[in-house]
């Protein structure tokens, strides 16, 4: 990896206030994604994958929502670059000759568009914008089957119903096996939000400890997190803001880490626990991968990494916050669960927006 983040240490050992919680200790991998031009040959978030040329790309069938936001990918990434690039030079030209064109570009789609000359995207087949691409190598914490050493991961970049979210595909290949590669792949005519269109990222795997959400604790584990005498007995150095509800300061310091990550426990908040079973064997499935809108927010900013901790103070205008780098946004600035069979990975996965 070509660049590292580091977790500060947690303001409480756990298990060492709570001893209850020890076994519950689960490894997670945040992948601490940032804007970069990642190779097929990395691992990233929104890159290039690494796909056969003789392998048809993946397309959804539909049925899509068509909630009438839509822009084309290429339109989506060059407004990011722009904003970027005014961010730094504020006195550069408004548009550059190729982001002109790529206006120039969309405007003629809306037009065709709009006079229904061509077939509305989304009642064809529409292909598939990668979101993940992960090597073992970087995130072991990934249970391969077979040989397989690499996981791809797409969506769909219009709504589904009844939950309103795109439609996400799973691939496990061997990276070995992959002698041609296809270059360029098919992109859907249009995306439904631009936070459908991830930007590519390269990534900085960091291994940590997670304990679960709150919500995900019974109700004496519960009673125990939220018990303010047992932190103060245990001498935790925790404000006393948080006495009347210290569970507040376990769920957003202590207990999951905010932001992509591979392995751990869910992020719950959004939504009460919701377990998923496997369609095939009944076993309860588990956390695979974590789509985050956001890295951190204003109740998690104590898992911002060292690295970033100036980025996060400083000022920036909207659209390129230090905490969104990947430009992906699923429900109301939510989470996107995606959950694996833990009997078998080759078991059909499943999501959650949360």
């Amino acid at each position: 990896m070509a660049f590292v983040r580091t977790t500060p240490p947690r303001p409480v050992d756990v298990p060492a206030v709570f001893p209850e919680l020890a076994s519950l200790a689960r490894p997670a991998i945040r992948l601490h994604p940032r804007p970069g031009e990642p190779s097929v040959k990395e691992s990233s978030v929104g890159g290039p994958l690494l796909w056969p040329a003789d392998e048809p790309w993946p397309h959804c069938e539909g049925p899509h929502v068509d909630a009438g936001f839509r822009r084309p990918p290429a339109e989506v990434r060059m407004e990011r670059r722009r904003r970027a690039r005014l961010h730094r030079d504020p006195e550069g030209p408004a548009c550059t000759p190729e982001e002109a064109a790529v206006k120039e570009q969309a405007a003629a789609r809306l037009g065709e568009r709009l006079d229904a000359a061509p077939p509305r995207p989304a009642d064809s087949p529409v292909p598939m914008l990668p979101v993940a691409q992960l090597y073992v190598r970087d995130i072991p914490l990934l249970r391969p089957p077979g040989r397989a050493d690499l996981l791809q991961i797409l969506w769909c970049a219009y709504d589904h119903e009844p939950n309103y979210k795109p439609a996400t595909a799973l691939f496990w290949r061997s990276a070995a096996e992959v002698d041609h590669i296809l270059e360029a792949p098919p992109e859907p005519y249009e995306a439904e939000y631009d936070g459908y269109v991830p930007q590519p990222c390269l990534l900085a795997p960091e291994a940590v400890t997670e304990y679960p959400n709150s919500l995900d604790l019974g109700p004496e584990l519960s009673q125990v997190v939220g018990d303010w005498s047992r932190w103060q007995a245990a001498g935790a150095a925790v404000d006393d803001a948080y006495a009347e509800y210290p569970a507040e300061f376990y769920d957003s310091d202590l207990a999951d880490s905010p932001g992509w990550k591979v392995g751990g426990w869910p992020p719950w908040g959004r939504t009460d626990p919701h377990p998923c079973y496997c369609s095939v064997c009944e076993a309860r499935m588990v956390p695979l991968l974590t789509i985050a809108s956001f890295e951190w927010d204003g109740e998690t900013d104590g898992w911002v990494p060292y690295e970033d901790r100036a980025a996060a103070a400083s000022d920036y205008p909207a659209g390129l916050s230090p905490a969104q780098p990947t430009g992906v946004e699923v429900g109301s600035t939510d989470n996107m669960q995606l959950y694996v069979c833990p009997e078998s990975p080759e078991h059909p996965h499943t999501d959650l927006i949360q």
